[in-house]
């Protein structure tokens, strides 16, 4: 499916190498007071090309918005949108006509469709995400208007990690974005870095951790059975290219203590109901209980390296893949954006489904 959401809905389109990439955003509220400079700066977060630490394929990303926007409001009609691709090189990708590439979706999408785009994936290729933080710019502007905020922040690069004391916390952008790896600590930003360069220059790839937590969720967001916010939260980032793992709250951790350890006791703060702890990372039984939600979305090493490796072609013949073309040594500086919208689409897309919850 190229459709995310139920009432505050993203459709996306386009592959890696073609002329374009775009969306749409349905279900929107009209009056909402929305720049294409407010989606762009979310878009220039992602962007290829930025540091030494990402791919250099040269993209500006630049969106034009083709409906649903007048005089800076939203008009409540669809809102449609195109990314022009300037820098494709398809012929970097021609030794991939007829080889897979070890742990990318050449051979299942191959043998799903009958068929395949070669040209760095094409649809599976993460480009298609520039689609998403388009559409999750628009849903962190509707979410502003009701105070809830979303930080989102490399926490782990390999075995370097943010100190316990500064994860799980909610960062203003200019912590997060000082340094190119979107840690918001320096030292520990630094030595992320190294990592991440020393991989690079040998050509190999590292993966990590992003934390996000969102604030001022209000209590009763998400359904009780199928549609539980946790679980929608998980299948929106499971759905982001190179994620391996999710959690909330305490997560695996959580596993090893007793109940005793683990539960939230309920207390009265400033005259609200709030939790003396929140290891249930702010959604008990599918529902929001009004303390911020905390994720860790865990992404496994980029699988294109600059290294030989082994694998099969389209006859069956074992062959040796070289290593070409423009990546990304690690891929998390540039996923915090798309962490970031993906989360914003889906309580967005409760706030509008809560609406109708009760009489």
């Amino acid at each position: 499916m190229n459709t995310f959401g139920t009432l505050f809905r993203l459709t996306t389109f386009g592959e890696s190498h073609g002329q374009a990439i775009g969306g749409i955003v349905d279900g929107c509220p009209a009056g909402l007071s929305l720049s294409t400079a407010t989606i762009q700066k979310a878009l220039d977060r992602r962007r290829p090309g930025q540091s030494s630490l990402t791919t250099p394929r040269s993209e500006s990303d630049t969106i034009q918005i083709l409906s649903g926007i007048l005089d800076q409001r939203t008009t409540g009609a669809p809102i449609g949108f195109i990314i022009a691709n300037h820098d494709a090189n398809p012929s970097d990708y021609d030794h991939l006509k007829t080889t897979y590439r070890p742990s990318h979706a050449d051979f299942t999408w191959e043998h799903k469709y009958g068929l395949r785009d070669h040209r760095g994936g094409g649809r599976s290729s993460a480009r298609e995400t520039a689609s998403r933080v388009a559409g999750g710019a628009v849903a962190m502007a509707f979410l502003s208007t009701i105070g809830i905020r979303i930080s989102s922040y490399v926490e782990r690069v390999k075995e370097v990690a943010l100190a316990d004391g500064l994860s799980g916390r909610m960062f203003d952008l200019e912590q997060i974005d000082q340094h190119p790896v979107r840690c918001p600590d320096p030292i520990t930003a630094s030595a992320m870095e190294a990592v991440i360069a020393e991989a690079r220059d040998r050509g190999d790839t590292v993966g990590g951790t992003i934390g996000c937590v969102i604030d001022g969720i209000p209590v009763g967001l998400g359904q009780p059975v199928f549609d539980k916010l946790n679980a929608d939260l998980a299948k929106a980032m499971l759905s982001i290219n190179a994620v391996k793992g999710f959690e909330i709250g305490s997560g695996i951790a959580g596993t090893y203590r007793y109940g005793s350890e683990e539960n939230d006791s309920f207390i009265i703060e400033n005259e609200t109901v709030r939790t003396a702890t929140n290891n249930s990372g702010g959604i008990q039984g599918g529902i929001s209980n009004g303390m911020p939600i905390r994720l860790a979305i865990h992404f496994k090493p980029v699988a294109t390296i600059q290294n030989d490796q082994n694998t099969v072609d389209q006859s069956g013949e074992l062959s040796v893949i070289k290593g070409k073309g423009r990546h990304d040594p690690c891929v998390l500086p540039r996923a915090v954006p798309i962490v970031e919208a993906m989360a914003a689409l889906v309580i967005a897309d409760h706030v509008l489904r809560a609406r109708s919850d009760r009489a």
